[in-house]
């Protein structure tokens, strides 16, 4: 069975009539030249088109955050040329499903990574507060601050994924977000379009003990993606591991945090993740739900599906260990 990703996001709603009203008003850090009849010619160099995109990136998210309480850092740009290898062996590394950019748009030729980190207040709002029920094992609630931030990132990043597609076309470039990612298995309890390892391809950071992936920015906050048709250099993979249990088997706090054993030093159990996210769905239904199922209201598999505890007070959490 699978789950459908709705992206709202009201909140954002005068951010986007800004950027309706305003032409250039998520131009960001482009670089534009005169010409000498007075039109202004962007500068396409590879370098500049990248910097270009950050802007955009950066502003947009900069924007939102003043948009209610402020819950987001600076974030993080990569580039990841389609044809990367690490790219390609997606779906051996994730499975035959997995979409590749060509399959999301047959011209692309990169794929723009970004992550945005959580500000450490949402993180310490999201301390262990253990739930008990008699005869059933005790587990740690997700805290309402953690379930809402969850909720308006991703309703936030879908906004954001429309305003860099429409930059994008008005400057002869094209977008597109995979449609996988309104999807999630059930019954694999995978996505078949990995915002983090096309974030790793990209060179953001690399996979920690806790399986997220630590950026200079840390690990604590949420990744998005989209191709184009860009014609820039791909930034390098990051071959050193950045999570300090992989270096030398000094940490795994993130292990300690994980109550119900999902994870541990040994692996990933995603069948008892999971359980703890449906769990603290059916406490935080009050935010809606960036996953719903085909059916609306579906009691079964509505709320917000999150925890966050092996994210959240680690040497990881907002900066590269």
């Amino acid at each position: 069975m699978e789950r459908r990703c709705r992206v709202t996001g009201s909140f954002l709603g005068s951010i986007m009539k800004k950027a309706e009203k305003t032409p250039e008003y998520f131009l960001g850090k482009s670089r534009e030249e005169h010409t000498g009849k007075g039109e202004k010619v962007m500068d396409r160099s590879p370098e500049s088109l990248k910097e270009m995109v950050k802007g955009w990136i950066e502003d947009f998210v900069a924007e939102a955050g003043r948009e209610g309480e402020n819950i987001w850092g600076k974030p993080l740009v990569g580039f990841a040329k389609e044809d990367h290898p690490y790219i390609q062996s997606l779906k051996q590394i994730i499975g035959p499903d997995h979409q590749l950019p060509k399959e999301v748009m047959p011209q692309a030729e990169t794929v723009i990574a970004y992550y945005v980190p959580f500000l450490p207040w949402v993180a310490q709002s999201n301390q262990q507060l253990i739930c008990e029920e008699a005869g059933k094992p005790a587990f740690a609630l997700a805290s309402a601050g953690w379930a809402l931030a969850y909720e308006r990132t991703n309703a936030m990043m879908g906004q954001l994924n429309q305003v860099l597609i429409k930059r994008l076309k008005e400057r002869g470039f094209q977008g597109a977000v995979s449609p996988q990612t309104a999807f999630f298995d059930r019954e694999k309890l995978i996505s078949n379009w990995s915002h983090r390892h096309f974030a790793y391809a990209a060179g953001l950071g690399t996979f920690g003990l806790n399986h997220m992936l630590i950026s200079r920015s840390g690990c604590c906050g949420r990744y998005g993606s989209l191709v184009t048709d860009l014609p820039v250099q791909g930034d390098p993979m990051i071959k050193e591991p950045w999570c300090l249990y992989q270096k030398n088997g000094s940490c795994g706090v993130c292990v300690s945090h994980c109550l119900s054993g999902a994870l541990t030093r040994k692996g990933y159990d995603r069948t008892r993740c999971y359980a703890v996210l449906r769990k603290n769905a059916a406490v935080y239904d009050q935010f809606g739900s960036s996953y719903e199922t085909e059916e609306e209201n579906d009691p079964e598999f509505g709320g917000s599906e999150v925890c966050g505890k092996c994210v959240t007070g680690l040497p990881c959490s907002f900066t590269r260990p």
